[in-house]
């Protein structure tokens, strides 16, 4: 079933695809806003990464060419016996992607991107991983799977991952006051700065209105000057309470774990999960992006064309919440990290907190392409936690800086997960993710088989 639904599916392509000019004045580290309303001119309307999801959609769609009945057995789908190995537990066949492949080639290329990459993850392997197009427009620079990208909001999720083993080795608590860490940090009224707790970061549950200061970032101060004007504002709700997602704020985390860990916030993403996972490619922060030799650069649509641009550093302020550099190869090995298998650097237990579901995401409801496929919506501590249709769930985080869109997702229940990787800012993403899940929803859940001896 998996063959003809990529054959026949209708892979529509956005308005901004088809050169519709997008606002670059004010980019954006990614995600959707929060239920409540902007309040200007404290904060300014910012171009985000939901605005750029309910683009008007394609005039044009296109049909992907079926794809060889061979590359499609019945055993790859799950519907014959399983062939037996030495191990007393065997595993399905991986599904075959190469249609996948094609139709992401074939979207990139519809929509002139400069390039992309993506890899699928399945039974705590990387089965198929590729990159497509060029690094930087006009030069003959292919991306490739160990090609850098900037991860924009995608980096929320080593954030909290990091702050999990923190609290499961003591070092601090979920419930500890904020001010504990960064006893200078204030809002308008002492008794919500007091109320302010750890996972209130995490969670996206501050209170405050969304995207609160997010427009001093796109005109690239620097956060010693964005955190006093917190002061000028209360929540509107108490913290832990709503909904309200974040840049700033989350970015406060880093000097909690600096603090609780006597460590910067580089060297502890380096030395507890890059360096154990072996993500090779991974880095923090501005400077060490642009040292990577093999890096994917930004582009923006400019009187309808794509044109390069430069990195801009706004979002490096806030490196828990944008400032991850790496490759789809490096997060093919964060999905096998996060779906489970490899419990010595990210124990299940830390899984489990991250994955909890916290304040519901009313708004993701309404994603276009996505609201196709969820049911229900919430965050958790770094990661998106989607409804599905048969109580499945799928865990997700998106991103968008200036002229890069990311998304990384998995399923527990598929043991399958997805990361896609762009230069460009362009809703393409969105068809090319929703597509693979709609995609592999419509086949049997896998399933694991013990064989006897």
């Amino acid at each position: 079933m998996l063959r003809f639904f990529f054959s026949a599916m209708l892979l529509t392509l956005t308005a901004s695809a088809f050169g519709q000019e997008l606002p670059t004045q004010q980019p954006v580290g990614a995600e959707p806003l929060a239920e409540a309303p902007m309040i200007a001119p404290l904060v300014e309307q910012p171009l985000t990464e939901q605005s750029l999801m309910e683009l008007p959609s394609a005039r044009q769609p296109f049909v992907l060419p079926p794809v060889a009945p061979s590359a499609f057995s019945p055993s790859s789908l799950g519907q014959a016996p399983l062939a037996q190995t030495s191990l007393t537990q065997t595993v399905l066949a991986p599904l075959p992607f190469e249609a996948f492949d094609h139709a992401f080639r074939q979207q990139l290329d519809a929509a002139a991107i400069p390039g992309g990459a993506y890899a699928i993850v399945r039974d705590g392997k990387i089965i198929q991983a590729a990159g497509h197009g060029t690094r930087t427009l006009g030069y003959n620079e292919p991306i490739s799977p160990t090609t850098v990208f900037r991860l924009a909001s995608v980096s929320k999720t080593f954030a909290a991952e990091l702050t999990a083993l923190l609290v499961r080795e003591g070092k601090l608590k979920w419930d500890d006051p904020v001010n504990r860490f960064v006893p200078d940090f204030q809002f308008k009224t002492p008794r919500y700065s007091q109320a302010l707790q750890v996972q209130h970061l995490l969670g996206q549950s501050t209170g405050l209105i969304a995207n609160a200061f997010d427009n001093l970032l796109n005109a690239n101060q620097p956060l010693n000057r964005i955190l006093p004007r917190f002061r000028e504002l209360d929540p509107i709700c108490q913290p832990g309470q709503c909904y309200s997602y974040q840049n700033i704020m989350f970015g406060l985390i880093a000097p909690v774990v600096e603090q609780a860990a006597h460590a910067s916030y580089s060297n502890l993403i380096q030395q507890r999960l890059f360096q154990p996972l072996q993500m090779q490619q991974a880095s923090v922060g501005m400077q060490a992006f642009l040292r990577a030799n093999n890096r994917a650069l930004p582009h923006i649509k400019r009187r309808g064309n794509w044109v390069a641009t430069e990195v801009q550093p706004g979002y490096y302020e806030v490196l828990p919440a944008a400032g991850i550099n790496a490759s789809v190869t490096d997060l093919g090995k964060w999905l096998i990290a996060q779906m489970g298998n490899n419990p010595e650097v990210v124990p299940t237990q830390v899984i489990d907190q991250l994955t909890e579901k916290r304040v519901r995401t009313l708004r993701d409801m309404r994603r276009k392409k996505w609201r196709e496929l969820i049911t229900d919506a919430h965050y958790g501590l770094g990661w998106r936690i989607y409804q599905l249709e048969k109580k499945e769930e799928l865990f997700m985080h998106s991103g968008w800086v200036e002229g890069y869109v990311t998304e990384i997702a998995y399923s527990k229940v598929r043991r399958t997960g997805l990361v896609v990787l762009l230069n460009a800012e362009s809703a393409v993403i969105n068809d090319i993710t929703t597509g693979f899940w709609a995609a592999l929803l419509n086949e049997p859940p896998a399933m694991r088989t013990v064989v006897s001896e």
